[in-house]
């Protein structure tokens, strides 16, 4: 049989017809309201390739290292060709639509790929493979395969291989579901999403549910009490696009909510009842906490998919800070700024050069007298970082807040005064490094930023958060943010240890590209469908003199006002090129969650310089996403013209904003106490900012510094400003910051 109906499967079909058909099928045997469907099963696919004989090359080409993106892009492009250029069988076109027609005659319906491998109690693979809606007639077969070949996306093939799946066991079937014609839809927690606790989250928005799961909106979010069933949070969203079927053409389109109904909450206490029970009852039926597609059609509830939550932790792991036990009595050795929070305990290892980073062990202190991108792999063992030099925007205070590794920076005499295998303890709030350990409580640095209750506030104002390391993603992903409103490149080029020029000419082009590719790819992995916004190189030439092939380096009184960001890169197209094609290779990869960001721009000139080398590459500028950093009073005052020539998105560079603005050089410990990020100048700039943007539809975010400060927050809420992003250990406050402010706003508008 090509086709089995949802009352004829249960859970542990999983191998003939996937995780979503499966799960389906098991709500519908528990009478639970799901919309009728068929499932084209896994062996239906498996005849379909065997029979028409690809078999054997469908393999052999996915059959590649998919570190290497070229070789991955050429395989899934010749594997799905195979696949859609293949006809279908007679036999199995005809069971098909017979199966269709019982649905109804000329029904939409929603095609949804279920692949063996996906929902697994220990590995979702959810989202991988592609969903049609409303789909009808003749067009159902094509889905079909158009399902079958998106077993072979870059991306699909990609994860496959990282999750250990071989390609050749790993079959996809198709559920032919009949559409709900949803007036508000949205998902369901049944338990919380990180620790388990006995809620209830559900997010809802108008219209069809995909533009909750895509990201697309900002739903509404209620927090439900099980235990009592009492409405613990309310949380209303600004909800402005809704997706809907289009009545002419049958699509799935993207439509403006009314003036009414946006700032209206979706759901009532009566529909909140209904899915709390359905909620508790998938559950209880599963016996394990699960993460619920429903939707709701003319006051009917429907369920459209139900997999195992897969992120709860199964308990605090151990932390990286040292056993205690005082040792002795604390002595205070030396004080400097605290640039990332906690304590820690442990040997210190003095690293004076590169090559002693291999005796820095597991749970010891690093003491430095500054940090580099090379030691990032020493700084992620270390219980702690204590560093001579540097301030809050120095790399060990970044890196560190963003491993969640206690760190002291400017403390000035600590290689001097500290001495190889001391036992010290350091505090990163209050700087100080003391002799001797003290007991400490266990941390986890990935759940001390994981939102608790609810699983984040829901704000129409976007928070996002900044990443400078690849390696830091899976802790900036656990804070619930709406993306990275920052991924640096600086950090993963200079940790090559050449200039680009020189890393190049000795290892090539393409293995140049690669290196970008593979570190935003693991980002954008993390947060997808989530929008990763990747900041194109933007280093110094201090910090490009001190790697391999930087002799040639220009010596320059003020780096930081020189010769760097994207006058840099239109300067040496010929470099800059490499980095544009790292970014259309990843498009092509089906990473659409990346967006392009221009550091340092001060006019329109730069930004359509910029645009042409992007399109000179094969980057579609209309399609893709990609913006400009505000770092300068210049840009700040041309953004009007940067708006009329297609930018997507303006975001403050609130470090350099504030240095050009004052004339105050941050790292000149003159003039530093004159340095203010709050200057009624620099917001008087960002409010022109952001009133210019708003006109001509051009987003606005914040991702300097600045945007982790409170009184910053308030400002930019208040003017309207479309996202901010975070540190990672920030990022909590930041989203309940806002949630005040904007209900604030709310509340005064109708007082």
């Amino acid at each position: 049989m090509a086709v089995l109906w949802l009352d004829d499967i249960r859970g542990d079909d999983l191998g003939a017809v996937g995780g979503k058909a499966a799960s389906l099928g098991e709500l519908t045997a528990a009478d639970l309201p799901v919309p009728p469907a068929f499932v084209v099963t896994a062996d239906t696919y498996r005849s379909f390739i065997e029979e028409t004989g690809i078999d054997g090359e469908l393999f052999e080409a996915v059959d590649v290292d998919t570190d290497d993106s070229k070789a991955l892009a050429e395989a899934a492009e010749h594997a799905s060709e195979l696949i859609r250029e293949t006809p279908i069988p007679e036999s199995i076109r005809e069971e098909v639509m017979a199966a269709y027609e019982e649905i109804g005659d000329d029904a939409p319906v929603a095609v949804r790929s279920s692949a063996t491998a996906e929902d697994l109690p220990d590995a979702s693979f959810a989202g991988q493979q592609e969903t049609f809606l409303n789909v009808t007639g003749e067009a159902l077969l094509e889905r079909v395969r158009e399902c079958w070949a998106s077993l072979f996306t870059q991306r699909a093939i990609y994860y496959r291989q990282e999750q250990g799946f071989a390609h050749d066991v790993v079959d996809i079937a198709v559920v032919v579901q009949r559409m709900v014609d949803a007036d508000k839809s949205g998902v369901m927690f049944t338990s919380h999403p990180s620790t388990g606790a006995g809620v209830i989250t559900i997010e809802a928005a108008w219209g069809l549910g995909e533009a909750v799961v895509s990201g697309a909106v900002t739903p509404d979010n209620y927090v439900i009490d099980r235990e009592t069933g009492a409405l613990r949070e309310t949380t209303v969203a600004q909800k402005k696009v809704m997706h809907v079927r289009d009545p002419e053409t049958g699509e799935t389109v993207e439509r403006e909510v009314s003036e009414d109904r946006r700032g209206s909450r979706v759901l009532g206490e009566e529909e909140l009842e209904e899915l709390r029970a359905l909620g508790e009852e998938i559950e209880a039926h599963y016996g394990e906490p699960q993460d619920v597609e429903w939707a709701i059609e003319d006051g009917e509830v429907y369920l459209l998919q139900s997999r195992p939550i897969t992120t709860i932790a199964e308990g605090a792991e151990e932390g990286s800070v040292a056993d205690g036990g005082v040792a002795e009595e604390a002595e205070l050795v030396v004080s400097g700024l605290g640039a990332s929070p906690g304590q820690a305990s442990g040997e210190a290892r003095l690293v004076r050069k590169l090559d002693e980073l291999d005796k820095v062990g597991d749970g010891d202190v690093i003491v430095a007298e500054m940090t580099t991108p090379d030691m990032v792999p020493a700084m992620k063992r270390a219980a702690g970082i204590v560093t001579d030099e540097g301030g809050m925007t120095s790399h060990a205070a970044i890196v560190s807040r963003e491993l969640g590794v206690p760190a002291v920076v400017g403390a000035e005499h600590a290689t001097d005064r500290l001495e190889d295998g001391q036992v010290i303890t350091i505090d990163g709030e209050k700087g100080s490094v003391e002799t001797g350990a003290e007991a400490e409580d266990e941390r986890d640095a990935i759940e001390e930023v994981r939102p608790q209750a609810p699983v984040k506030p829901m704000t129409a104002t976007e928070v996002k958060v900044n990443v400078s390391i690849p390696d830091a993603a899976e802790r900036a992903a656990a804070t619930g943010a709406d993306g990275v409103g920052l991924l640096r490149l600086e950090h993963l080029v200079l940790s090559l240890g050449k200039t680009p020029e020189r890393y190049i000419e000795d290892h090539g082009a393409d293995e140049y590209v690669e290196q970008i590719v593979d570190g935003v790819r693991g980002v954008a992995d993390e947060f997808y469908p989530r929008p990763v916004r990747v900041r194109t190189l933007d280093a110094p030439t201090d910090e490009f003199r001190q790697l391999e092939g930087g002799e040639d380096e220009p010596t320059e009184h003020n780096p930081m006002m020189g010769y760097r960001g994207i006058r840099r890169s239109l300067d040496r197209p010929d470099v800059f090129e490499h980095e544009l094609e790292a970014f259309r290779r990843l498009f092509e990869m089906g990473y659409d969650n990346v967006e392009v960001m221009f550091p340092l721009v001060n006019d329109v000139d730069d930004v359509q310089a910029a645009r042409r080398l992007m399109e000179g590459v094969g980057i579609d500028t209309e399609k893709r996403s990609w913006g400009v950093m505000i770092e300068t009073p210049a840009s700040a005052l041309c953004i009007e013209e940067m708006a009329n020539v297609g930018i997507d998105f303006a975001s403050f560079g609130t470090n350099d904003l504030t240095q050009y603005t004052l004339a105050v050089d941050r790292n000149n410990g003159q003039v530093a106490d004159r340095y203010d990020a709050n200057h009624k100048a620099i917001r008087q700039l960002m409010a022109q900012t952001i009133e210019v943007c708003r006109e001509h539809g051009v987003a606005t975010s914040i991702c300097g510094q600045a945007g982790s400060d409170t009184d910053m927050v308030r400002f930019l809420v208040r003017e309207g400003i479309t996202s901010i992003s975070a540190n990672i250990d920030a990022v909590r406050d930041v989203q309940h910051e806002v949630k005040r402010v904007e209900q604030k706003l709310l509340l005064d508008s109708v007082r």
